[in-house]
């Protein structure tokens, strides 16, 4: 396959209808007029494409493997870049009603694992070269991104202390207690159900680690992931203001009126004093590398140092 260049006209937000970008089309609307939400949405995009100049040098070009993470709405000219632990399960939920030409009504009714049966939703790689091209240059792109660390320790939380997450336990714990513990017992060997938050931050600093694989896709970065400097994002999304963001996006890509993004209701929902009692006990030195790990979301998504950080 060839790759797939990032040239100006990529640059283009999507078209509409009308062969207005949405974007075009609010400026133009009376309801949104001098929107705050819009003016939210600009700055991020400014903010984004500041950082991307700013940090990257050579813009690479896309490959196939790449676009893994895009599900594509034909129905509605739509991308959506999928990051785990950032409302991601309800995210294709809705896309599933968007694309299921009326198969499906209400996201909720929609069980989680089903959500992420690959089948049920098409990815951007599936597309031939040409087709790939067409929609990035004319649908409209967007993603959800979550304060990093918080996202991490969610990962964390869903993946390693959990009893029925045992593929987690068995593909990863096993081995990261193999590594990073001293003199473990032969159960916690066997069974890798019981990793310590420290024992998950050595494993993501080993530089084994990335040598041997990519990061797994729950706590792989996001700039990792969904390429914010080579795809040019027409809302960035944030799960600080998910239903406001989720509403916007819906409403920009004129969806029928009854599909609603589901509210969230968790109350087991990782929050940022949760994480900041995980990285009590991480020393200042290993703050500061894993800090620098995800360094690049935190500036391209314009968060800021956390405050419970022991960075000097």
């Amino acid at each position: 396959l060839t790759p797939f260049s990032a040239s100006e006209d990529m640059r283009s937000t999507w078209q509409g209808k009308a062969g207005r970008s949405p974007l075009q089309a609010l400026y133009e609307s009376d309801q949104f007029e001098q929107s705050s939400l819009q003016a939210v949405h600009q700055q991020r995009r400014e903010m984004l494409s500041n950082v991307c100049s700013r940090y990257t040098r050579k813009r690479r070009l896309l490959q196939p493997d790449d676009l893994r993470h895009l599900v594509v709405d034909d129905t509605h000219g739509l991308l959506y870049c999928y990051v785990p632990k950032v409302a991601c399960t309800n995210w294709k939920r809705v896309m599933m009603v968007l694309t299921g030409q009326g198969k499906y009504q209400d996201p909720l009714e929609i069980p989680a694992h089903e959500a992420h049966v690959p089948s049920n939703l098409r990815t951007l790689s599936e597309y031939s070269v040409p087709e790939i091209n067409y929609r990035l240059r004319s649908y409209l792109k967007f993603v959800f991104v979550r304060e990093p660390f918080e996202r991490l320790v969610s990962a964390y939380r869903n993946k390693f202390t959990l009893s029925y997450n045992t593929a987690f336990h068995k593909r990863y714990g096993t081995k990261i207690i193999r590594r990073h513990r001293q003199e473990p017992s032969d159960r916690a060997l066997e069974r890798g159900d019981d990793v310590r938050f420290e024992e998950f931050v050595y494993y993501l600093l080993d530089p084994r680690t990335q040598q041997e694989e990519p990061f797994n896709e729950h706590w792989e970065r996001v700039h990792s992931l969904c390429h914010p400097c080579i795809i040019h994002y027409d809302v960035v999304g944030k799960y600080e203001t998910l239903a406001e963001d989720a509403n916007y996006i819906l409403q920009l890509v004129g969806a029928d009126t009854s599909v609603k993004f589901p509210a969230s209701s968790k109350t087991t929902r990782t929050t940022d004093d949760m994480t900041a009692q995980f990285f009590q006990d991480i020393s200042p030195f290993y703050q500061r590398r894993l800090f620098n790990l995800y360094k690049m979301d935190y500036l391209l998504f314009n968060y800021s140092i956390p405050s419970y950080l022991r960075l000097r």
